[in-house]
């Protein structure tokens, strides 16, 4: 087998000081954070013809007889990029693409990887809402990047889905796909590598960046959360933002999502309207962080919306599915 250690260097951002993060690496360039274990950096921010939108981590883990990729890309010519990447550490047969939530960073290379013969696993919940949503997100990737950048992209059903949280033996280390009920998003699963205590977080963990809570069921999240302490972690590849110590990236997503729901809920109490929520429910401990001036201001309004109704109707904000620890291998 061909491995190399990719390492990149990379200088923290003030919106990451303070967190117990591991070394950046450049964008783009995979950077071993476990052994056969790869991140795929992408640049944060928002989309733009300057990123080509690839903005989302993406990941991969190599066995002995093969890989699994994790999330695919922003395009197809994305998803390409990341094949590539992996050839130049590997030379085993990519197996599988697990996409971990609907998000354009992280779906529409599928279509480079089908082209390759390599299948597409998502849960059912999240191939759902792609088919429902995502002719919209790619006509409007392809006003904001070019025709060119998204060249051979298309919306496309995946090979295979999944319900529930499992073990994958296909690249002769076992892998985990863990679902928890609606969460982050209906479908939003994370990967956990057990040798290497390396999970991908997908949309249920962004790092120094405003988590975006549209499609979320807040209490869900937290129970996922919480199972999820029950891992040894021992390195956090998030959707957004550079790898972390799980108490660090787990810690100030619960901290985020407990912070608006209080600031939201006193607002509403005092008689606040959603016109001037975003303005009345800042949260300076986050101001730093990617996309605060953006994302947050409309989970603002999002939150806003929930919880008056629940405050009107007695009824729940969400889904409420109950998350339990995911056991071990044997």
């Amino acid at each position: 087998m061909k491995r190399r250690l990719l390492l990149g260097a990379g200088v923290l951002t003030p919106w990451l000081a303070g967190c117990a993060l591991l070394p950046e690496p450049r964008p783009g360039r995979p950077l071993e954070i476990g052994p056969g274990v790869y991140m795929v950096p992408g640049t944060g921010g928002v989309a733009d013809e300057h990123n080509q939108g690839r903005i989302g981590n993406s990941g991969f883990i190599v066995g002995d007889s093969g890989v699994v990729a994790i999330d695919t890309g922003t395009s197809h010519a994305h998803g390409m990029a990341l094949l590539q990447r992996i050839r130049e550490v590997t030379d085993q047969p990519v197996k599988l693409a697990l996409v971990t939530h609907t998000r354009p960073e992280f779906l529409f290379g599928g279509t480079a990887f089908r082209s390759q013969g390599i299948p597409i696993r998502m849960h059912a919940r999240t191939a759902g809402l792609m088919a429902s949503r995502c002719e919209g997100c790619l006509k409007r990737l392809r006003e904001t990047l070019g025709e060119a950048a998204m060249q051979g992209t298309a919306v496309y059903k995946p090979d295979q889905v999944v319900d529930a949280t499992e073990w994958l033996q296909l690249i002769g280390r076992p892998v985990q796909v863990l679902h928890f009920g609606h969460s982050s998003g209906p479908g939003d699963v994370a990967v956990f590598e057990p040798r290497s205590g390396v999970l991908f977080a997908g949309g249920l963990i962004d790092v120094g960046r405003v988590p975006d809570i549209e499609d979320s069921d807040l209490d869900g999240w937290r129970r996922a959360l919480r199972a999820m302490h029950g891992l040894r972690v021992a390195t956090v590849v998030p959707g957004h933002g550079p790898s972390a110590s799980w108490a660090s990236a787990a810690g100030g997503v619960e901290r985020y999502l407990d912070r608006l729901e209080a600031r939201v809920k006193a607002h509403l109490r005092a008689g606040g309207s959603l016109l001037d929520v975003a303005e009345q429910c800042d949260l300076p401990e986050f101001e730093s962080w990617d996309q605060y001036n953006t994302i947050h201001r409309r989970n603002a309004s999002i939150a806003f919306l929930r919880f008056e109704r629940q405050q009107m109707f007695n009824q729940p904000t969400g889904a409420h599915d109950h998350a339990t620890p995911p056991a071990q291998p044997a």
